[in-house]
Order: C-alpha cells, then structure tokens, then sequence
C-alpha cells in the first residue's frame, strides 16, 4: 500500500516545523504558502525564524538542498496541494483581531475555502491552528459542501503543543497528541502519521471537536494562570518584605503544585499565551458562560501590571526620573532560544522607558533584527558588553544562558552606576552583590 502524503498549508514557525518534522518521520510532504519569499528560503533549508534544530531538518529533507532525502517540496499551488496530498494539515496563523479579545479566523477560513475545491478524492483536512471552541463544527461543514468528493472530504481536529526554543523535539516526541475526530478513518489516518511518536509512547487521545479545540486553549489558561499566580505572590512578597524564590521553591515541593512556571519576573508574552487567553475569554462570552472565565482577565492584568512595575523599579533605581539617563537591556525576545519578539515583555518594558525619557540600548542574542523592525528607535548594541557600556541601570529581562554566565566584574568596569534588575530571577544575586553591584528583582529582599 502506498505512503500517506502529507501536505502542510502556512509554513510559519508551526508549519515549517512540522513540514520538516513529518519529513523526518519519513513521509513525502507538500508544503504551501502565499509568500513566495518564505518558499524560497525553505527551498533553500534556511529558516525565517530561528528555532534550535529546524535548519538541520530541513537541510536534511528539502528537495532543493544537496543531498538530502528531497522527501520535502514547497509549493504556491492549491491545485498541486489537492493532487499530491491524502492528509492536508492546516496551520495558519490565528491572530488576535484589531481592537478585540477575539482570534481572527480569517486565514484559517482561507485556508479551508481555496483547498476544499481541490479535493477530488477522499481526503482528511487536519486543523492544528488555535481556534476559538465550535470552528471545527462550522469548517466541517463548508469543507463537505465546497469539496468535490463531498463527506469524503473529512476534518479532525488536532492542537499543537510546541514550546518555542523545543518545536522540533515536541513535534517529533510529543508529550500528548490529542485527536478530535468523527469517523474511525480519520482516527486511523492520524494514526498512521504519528505511528512512530505513539510507539515511543506518547499518549493518543481520541475526543470529539470541542474537546480538541478546547484542550489548547485550557492548557495555555492555565500555564498563564500559573505564572501570574507567582508574580502576584511577588507582590505580596515586596509589600510584606518575603523572597518570592524561596515561596516558590518551598510550594513547588508539593507534587500537587510542581515547580515548573513559578519564577516570577516580568511575565509571560509571545504570539501564543496572552491572544489565545483572551481569545477564551471573548469565546466564553459568545456561549453565554462568560463568568467560568472571568478570573483570566486578573491573570491577564497582573501580567500586564508586572512590566509597569518594572519601569518604576528602572525609575527608582536612576533617583526618580528617567529623562536622560541611559538604560541597558539585556534581552528582547519574548523567552530565551528564539527568535521571537511579538508582545514581547522585555522590548514592552524598553519601548516605555524611552517612551519617559530614556537612553535605552538593547542587546540580545538572536532578535536584534526583529526587534529593530518593531522599534526602530531604541538603540541596539552588538554585544552585552557594548549595551551596558555608560549604563545607569541594567536590565535582565529575557532569560538567556548568555546573561546568566556575564562576569559581573567586567561589566562593572563598563557601565556608569553598577545597578541592575533581574526582571526574571534567574541570576544569582550574592555573585553581582560580591561584585560590587545594587541588585534588584522582582518579589526579593533588596539586601
């Protein structure tokens, strides 16, 4: 029996990563996009977005690419994508929509209406972008009454779960893989694709379209609420004088709580977590059960309130006003391995300290450029050393292995006032302290 083929529709950070990856399972895929630049980078086994490991999976499988496997091609052709495929993976972007909590689905529906036309055979279309609870239903739906082979052409459901920075390892060994389907084909068919994941022992969950819609956005809600709930304890520790490391690894000993998501610092960003918690949010309001979600708009607002607290602990660490005075921050991208700036914490906190009057230079180790596109006006530094050169106060505020190995004596040497704020808790304050360094974090004694 022949191989599935497999084709991939948006070939951003989610499709890129898993065209390549069902390429290293050892599938023949199609990958689609509308941006001709994207194709060609791809074509060529480079990447536009940096993400550990995709590089070398794409130079591995990439048709266009000296010897490698050429089990993965690009295309711009819908009707290329119809003929080749037999599961037709959707992942496109599902951005929060202008002026709105809710997610637009305009790609997504895009996506269904030019590819349904092409399907003259049985086919199984499998949505794994973010969508708000009861898209499926209604996608269903249009891609049975716009396909040729009609209820042949099916839907499932199946969320992805990447953590930027490990995209190619959860791709490939999943934690969970969750299946919303409606047939036992569909079922099978998934499967199939991931035989070699389910082998190795990641758990296949088989549910019905709501419960796989939902399932993403429950678990983002949480991780969310988890990290507010620690930096509201940050701010109890502040007002009443405790170490809100010491809570957290004190509570995170209780196998009920756990210790991953509680660091506190300066909050969560990113293209995932804060559109798709307030996607769930606007979601629950249209179903009439808007009050089992209330609670995220705290979660949403005490994230937000930690970058406002971290420009008023730059002001008080300058003498009570910004204006002139020169500000290094170390980091730009939402979370370290990436290259990611959207809603980015650290670049939100730069962005209002020259706002107020600040000389603020950035430096991080791979989202410069991106950085640089979404604020031209900051100052940017090839190096920590070159950022922090004539400094009044330094900043940490995205959690690289770089920063965390910077000798404080060094950089002392280079700025004007030896202050800094560890906006993440991830540097080890009697180190800097020794070094002859003010050091600040968010939720901890200040001595």
């Amino acid at each position: 029996m022949a191989r599935t083929k497999i084709t991939v529709i948006g070939l951003g950070y989610l499709g890129a990563t898993h065209a390549a990856a069902m390429a290293e399972l050892g599938f023949d895929v199609l990958g689609l996009d509308v941006v001709p630049e994207k194709i060609k980078l791809l074509e060529q086994g480079r990447t536009p977005m940096f993400e550990p490991g995709l590089e070398e999976l794409l130079r591995a499988h990439a048709a266009g690419v000296g010897g490698s496997t050429g089990r993965l091609r690009f295309t711009d052709s819908w009707a290329e994508l119809g003929d080749f495929g037999d599961v037709h993976f959707i992942c496109v972007n599902t951005p929060q929509k202008h002026g709105e909590y809710a997610c637009d689905m305009s790609y997504v529906d895009a996506a269904v209406e030019s590819l349904a036309p092409q399907l003259t055979r049985p086919a199984l279309v499998v949505g794994k972008s973010t969508v708000p609870v009861g898209s499926a239903e209604r996608l269903a739906a249009r891609l049975a009454e716009l396909a040729p082979a009609g209820e042949d052409a099916e839907l499932a459901w199946n969320p992805e779960f990447l953590r930027e920075g490990f995209a190619v390892h959860d791709t490939l060994h999943p934690d969970r893989l969750v299946a919303g389907v409606r047939s036992a084909r569909a079922e099978r068919l998934l499967r199939e694709v991931y035989a070699q994941p389910i082998a190795e022992g990641s758990p296949f969950i088989v549910t019905d379209f709501p419960t796989a819609e939902l399932v993403k956005t429950s678990a983002n809600s949480f991780l969310a609420t988890k990290i507010s709930f620690i930096n509201a304890m940050a701010e109890v520790c502040e007002a009443a004088g405790g170490d809100v490391a010491k809570l957290a690894e004190a509570i995170g000993h209780d196998d009920r709580i756990g210790r991953k998501f509680l660091r506190a610092g300066i909050g969560f960003g990113g293209g995932c977590l804060p559109k798709d918690i307030r996607a769930f949010m606007a979601r629950a309001g249209e179903l009439g059960a808007s009050e089992a979600l209330t609670f995220l708009r705290e979660v949403d607002s005490i994230n937000m309130r930690r970058r406002a607290q971290m420009v008023e602990l730059t002001r008080e660490a300058v003498g009570g006003a910004l204006l002139g005075k020169r500000i290094a921050v170390l980091g730009a991208t939402f979370k370290p391995d990436s290259d990611d700036v959207r809603d980015s914490p650290a670049l939100n906190v730069a962005g209002q300290l020259h706002l107020q009057g600040a000389q603020v230079t950035v430096y991080d180790p791979k989202g410069m450029e991106n950085a640089r596109a979404l604020f031209p006006t900051l100052g940017y530094a090839a190096s920590a050393l070159e950022a922090v050169r004539g400094a009044d106060t330094v900043l940490h505020l995205t959690e690289w292995r770089e920063f965390k190995e910077l000798d404080p004596a060094t950089l002392g040497d280079a700025v004007a006032e030896r202050h800094i704020l560890d906006g993440r808790n991830a540097l080890d304050p009697q180190v800097w302290r020794k070094a002859g360094w003010t050091f600040r974090a968010l939720g901890r004694p200040t001595a």
